[in-house]
């Protein structure tokens, strides 16, 4: 037996209501590890629909563990963007027990992503602040040549070739096994490596939700133009700072020094979670001394006092950053408002 509506008007509530919910359901779920990586997911799918963030805000990804609507929303996941297993490796092994049938996107992996090799020593003076140690995954077999991804499924990402980290349980946080002699994962710092991301972003997102592409691609080309935007700014407002003489709490901005023509002049910590050796606090007061450095970063995770010990009875003032931009509210203006937190708190110190 068939339904008959009278009321016309009802019966348009009735049609937008059914279209509604078949565009819902076409929607695919999707999901983002770190809050800039979730931001740009975001912006792609502006009007479309809003990817989970796994990592909550002001937690370190390096060793974290899931709570449970985390896990729930990896488990409902039908494609999953993340940094890679050198930034959260307790997330790739998630990834295989929760969503082992959703499509992986490991941006580090993909050759679009320029990477960088950590920088050693406390004063980084075995590293060429030149670009010669720029990686671009000639070894990786992603074939992007028109974003297509028909290949890029990622469906157990075994990367043989990034075997050394399976080494890492990272089950203590950040532990030692973390030496800093492999790739850099903060890649998001710099803000050509976000642009390349949106493509592949809006790439995936169209091949598994062909009906919304178009709105994926407008969206790109837009946050491509808004990533553009502030990176004028920045340039402008950080030209005054070129010399600037800095030393940050942990080896996390090379991708943004670069970018904006920045250079540090060593680190407090080997990671973002152990203490500097004797050895290394009294190599980096030995490089205040010699160079006159003008400023270090603190980061809000992590205990200030180290930087006190480290510089106390010296003329340099200690300023604040963080490359996970904690009080920013997380979403799709997220990754511009990072970027201009970042060069404001870099001209503060200037």
């Amino acid at each position: 037996m068939s339904m008959r509506v009278k009321n016309p008007a009802l019966l348009g509530v009735v049609s937008v209501f059914a279209l509604t919910s078949a565009a819902a359901a076409e929607t695919p779920r999707v999901a983002a590890d770190i809050t800039p990586v979730h931001s740009l997911v975001a912006r792609v799918m502006e009007g479309v629909g809003t990817p989970d963030l796994i990592v909550r805000p002001g937690a370190s990804p390096h060793g974290y563990a899931l709570r449970p609507s985390e896990a729930g929303a990896l488990q409902d996941s039908e494609i999953v963007f993340w940094i890679g297993a050198e930034l959260t490796p307790s997330l790739g092994r998630s990834l295989a027990a929760l969503a082992e049938d959703a499509t992986h996107v490991e941006l580090l992996d993909l050759e679009e992503t320029r990477t960088l090799s950590f920088r050693t020593g406390a004063t980084f003076e075995a590293h060429d602040h030149g670009h010669d140690d720029d990686h671009d995954h000639e070894g990786h077999d992603h074939a992007h040549d028109d974003h297509g991804h028909e290949d890029h499924a990622h469906d157990d990402h075994a990367h043989e070739d990034h075997a050394e980290h399976d080494d890492h349980a990272h089950d203590d946080g950040h532990d030692a096994h973390h030496a800093h002699d492999g790739i850099d994962p903060h890649a998001w710092l710099d803000p050509a490596n976000a642009k390349a991301w949106i493509g592949v972003i809006a790439a995936e997102l169209s091949q598994a939700d062909p009906a919304n592409a178009e709105t994926y691609a407008a969206n790109a080309e837009a946050a491509r133009r808004e990533i553009d935007a502030v990176v004028e700014e920045i340039e402008n407002m950080l030209a005054p700072f070129r010399d600037l003489d800095f030393i940050v709490f942990h080896d996390a901005y090379q991708y943004f020094e670069r970018r904006f023509s920045l250079s540090a002049a060593g680190a407090i910590s080997l990671s973002d979670a152990t203490d500097p050796s004797p050895a290394r606090i009294e190599a980096l007061r030995t490089q205040v001394e010699e160079r006159g450095i003008d400023c270090a970063f603190a980061e809000p995770q992590f205990d200030a006092g180290i930087l006190d010990a480290v510089f106390s009875g010296t003329d340099v003032s200690i300023a604040v950053i963080d490359p996970m931009g904690t009080e920013i509210p997380p979403g799709a203006d997220f990754y511009p408002a990072l970027l201009r937190d970042l060069a404001q708190s870099f001209a503060s110190c200037g």
